[in-house]
């Protein structure tokens, strides 16, 4: 854990301008991945999630043997090809094979820590690799181009409405011992910037009815919120501020995925029931 001073940056929580400048970067390579081909969007997917599984797995069980470690870094692409290839069947059974093969693995070395190895080894496989592969999937499909960027527009609008209410109007903590700069005025913005932004992709991008886009809208904002709660309480748990530095002005891969990978399997869904 770094003992660097942290600077101050106000309610804002982060270095704005440089965490925008890279934002607009990274949506740009994600825009131009899409442009293509979906095996594009795949390729740029499997990079990603092999950083965040090398990231996770630094954060979360640092003494993991190098065995291990490589069957984490190989389930990444697995799990990706599986989903672009074979939808959903081919992932589960990627996914089982995955677990299976983390199980058998760490078999070989010393007996302390093996539950705790394995249990965090499979949880990386779970919260990044797994996750990131429903986006694969949508991608994969009918106007998938346009569904992964409504996926990705309707995240980062909860990021969006989220953190400007906040600092405007942010007054009552959310989850103080989790995010204490997460207000729930903020996350009231969130909810209508959202709910506005589905309505207009749903009529306008899919030419479906507004109304289950409003609704995919608000759902998505919930979810996205508490993705990005859940990787606040998993850095608290391991006593740090960022997952990694990769990232200028954002911290590490998953700091930038957390509500993502979440509203990835969600907006799965909500197109499978929808569009």
């Amino acid at each position: 854990m770094s003992t660097d001073p942290q600077t101050d940056h106000g309610r804002a929580g982060r270095n704005l301008p440089l965490a925008t400048a890279v934002g607009v970067g990274l949506f740009a390579i994600f825009a131009l991945s899409l442009a293509y081909l979906p095996i594009f969007f795949a390729g740029l997917a499997t990079v990603v999630m092999v950083l965040a599984v090398k990231e996770l797995s630094d954060a979360l069980i640092g003494e993991l043997p190098l065995h291990v470690r490589r069957v984490l870094t190989a389930s990444a692409p697995a799990l990706i090809l599986a989903a672009y290839l074979g939808g959903p069947e081919w992932l589960l059974g990627t996914y089982v094979a995955s677990v299976i093969a983390i199980l058998i693995s760490r078999l070989f070395y010393e007996q302390e820590k093996y539950v705790s190895n394995v249990s965090r080894a499979i949880f990386v496989v779970t919260y990044a690799p797994l996750l990131a592969s429903f986006a694969v999937m949508l991608a994969a499909e009918p106007k998938g181009d346009l569904k992964v960027f409504a996926l990705v527009l309707l995240t980062i609008g909860a990021d969006i409405g989220g953190y400007f209410t906040g600092v405007a109007f942010g007054k009552h903590p959310m989850a103080p011992k989790i995010s204490p700069k997460k207000s729930w005025e903020g996350f009231a913005g969130a909810l209508i910037l959202e709910l506005v932004l589905g309505a207009v992709l749903w009529r306008y991008m899919f030419n479906d009815q507004w109304w289950q886009g409003a609704i995919a809208g608000v759902v998505m904002a919930i979810t996205a919120t508490l993705g990005d709660l859940i990787e606040s309480m998993i850095k608290r748990d391991l006593g740090i501020k960022d997952m990694s530095s990769i990232l200028p002005g954002h911290g590490g891969i998953m700091d930038r995925l957390d509500s993502l990978l979440i509203n990835s399997a969600v907006a799965w869904g909500l197109f499978t029931l929808f569009v």
